[in-house]
């Protein structure tokens, strides 16, 4: 029988697979062997763009659909070239810096990966 190891947040020894995730049972923690193997960071935020592509910090994206500025008259028109993207944690997961616009949060959904 192969050794499970323990859970990286509550290092409880009672971890069991789930399809390809392993699970904590005490505190519900969720992780890959994978990520485990490679050292990825726990924390890491998940963004996908609107094709379901994985996002990472420093990619480059386009707006796929015009999008109204909140609290301005302005409008992020469709094709919207974005650089060197940030990704936070919360409700728009994307940080980042539009030229003629300043510094925005944009939702994944509404980008494309260029």
């Amino acid at each position: 029988m192969e050794s499970l190891p323990n859970c990286p947040k509550c290092n409880s020894e009672y971890t069991y697979e789930d399809g390809s995730l392993l699970v904590c049972p005490e505190c519900a923690h969720e992780w890959s062997l994978d990520s485990e193997a490679s050292g990825d960071d726990e924390d890491a935020v998940l963004a996908k763009d609107a094709n379901g592509n994985l996002l990472k910090d420093g990619d480059s994206v386009t707006i796929i659909k015009d999008l109204k500025v909140k609290g301005s008259s302005s409008v992020l028109k469709i094709g919207t070239k974005v650089r060197n993207i940030r990704l936070v944690s919360g409700d728009h997961n994307i940080d980042c810096k539009i030229d003629g616009f300043g510094a925005m949060k944009l939702k994944s959904e509404f980008v494309r990966k260029a």
